[in-house]
C-alpha cells in the first residue's frame, strides 16, 4: 500500500482527499514542484524552496508561519520513507488555493505531496538519444506567470500527446513571438562554436531548476553561456541540442525534424556537473 501527504497528514494514496469545489481542478489555481529524493536528500533543495516560495508570492498566497522550507523538507522524506523509496524517488509537491467559486475569497493554502519510486537509469545519460519536433497548436505566454511551474498545465499536456501519437520522445512549445520556450517537462540547451544558449526567462520557458543550476555552474566554470531568444532555424544549426530537468539532469537529443545532432560536449558537460548531484 502507498501513501501520501494532505496538508501534513498521511493518507492511503487511494483515499479522495480532494474536493469537487478545488481551485486548481476548477481553475489551474495552484503550482507544484517536482524533486528528486537520492540517498534521503531532496536534490537541489534550496532552489526548489526558494522557487516556490517566490512562486508563491507571485500568486499573492498567504502562506502560514509553520509552512516553512524546514518543515516541508521533513514530510516530504518521511513521506518517501513510508512509502520505501528514500533511496531514489520523484516527488510532487502541489499548493492550490483551497475550495471555492472564482470570486471566492479563499486564502486557504493547501498542499498535497506524493511520491514514486525512480530506476536507476535515471541517474546515467541517456545512450539513444531524443528524437524531438516542434507542437504546432499552441503558443505559451510571456506574461507575469509563464515562468511558473503552474497548475494551469494544458499546453504541455497536449504537447506530450501529440508527442506520443507522432512517437516522438518530447516536443518544444513554442511562445507567441514563435521562438522556442521549452519542452514538455523540461528546458532547451543547444550549443552552437562552443556557445551553450538557453531560451532566457522573458521567453516564456519554465524557470527550471536544473536550468538555474547548470547556468551557474556553466557560468563559474568558464563555459560561454547565453540566455536569449532562441529560433527554430536555431536549433535546426546548432552543434548539439540537450534537455534539461531535475530528474534526469540532463537528456541528450540525437534528432529534431530532420537534423541530426552529436552529444561529445553534452556528456562533458553531464559528466562534469550532473554526475556530482547523482553521486
Amino acid at each position: 500500500m502507498s501513501y501520501l501527504n494532505f496538508n501534513g497528514k498521511i493518507l492511503t494514496a487511494d483515499e479522495p482527499v480532494l474536493m469537487a469545489s478545488n481551485r486548481s481542478y476548477r481553475y489551474g489555481d495552484g503550482l507544484f514542484e517536482t524533486m528528486k529524493i537520492q540517498e534521503s536528500k531532496i536534490a537541489l533543495a534550496n532552489y526548489h524552496f526558494e522557487r516556490l516560495f517566490v512562486c508563491l508570492s507571485v500568486l499573492k498566497y498567504e502562506t502560514p508561519s509553520l509552512f516553512t522550507p524546514a518543515k516541508l523538507e521533513k514530510e516530504i522524506l518521511q513521506l518517501c520513507q513510508r512509502n520505501h523509496c528514500e533511496k531514489l524517488a520523484r516527488v510532487r509537491f502541489s499548493v492550490f488555493r483551497g475550495n471555492g467559486g472564482l470570486n471566492d475569497d479563499n486564502k486557504n493554502l493547501q498542499y498535497l505531496i506524493e511520491c514514486w519510486p525512480l530506476k536507476v537509469s535515471v541517474n546515467q545519460l541517456n545512450e539513444n538519444g531524443l528524437v524531438i519536433d516542434i507542437y504546432p497548436d499552441a503558443k505559451k505566454s510571456t506574461d507575469h506567470f509563464s515562468n511558473i511551474k503552474s497548475a494551469n498545465f494544458l499546453p504541455y499536456s497536449l504537447a506530450a500527446l501529440y508527442a506520443k501519437e507522432n512517437k516522438l520522445n518530447d516536443c518544444l512549445v513554442l511562445n507567441t513571438a514563435g521562438k522556442i520556450a521549452d519542452a514538455t517537462i523540461a528546458n532547451l540547451f543547444i550549443i552552437k562554436e562552443s556557445i551553450i544558449k538557453t531560451p532566457s526567462l522573458d521567453q516564456g520557458c519554465v524557470n527550471g531548476v536544473m536550468r538555474r543550476y547548470l547556468l551557474e555552474s556553466l557560468s563559474v566554470a568558464g563555459y560561454k553561456v547565453s540566455e536569449t531568444a532562441v529560433s527554430i532555424e536555431d536549433v535546426k544549426n546548432a552543434d548539439e541540442v540537450f534537455l534539461t530537468n531535475v530528474i534526469s539532469g540532463i537528456r541528450w537529443v540525437k534528432q529534431f525534424e530532420n537534423v541530426n545532432f552529436g552529444n561529445a560536449k553534452t556528456i562533458e558537460i553531464y559528466s562534469r556537473f550532473i554526475k556530482t548531484i547523482h553521486a
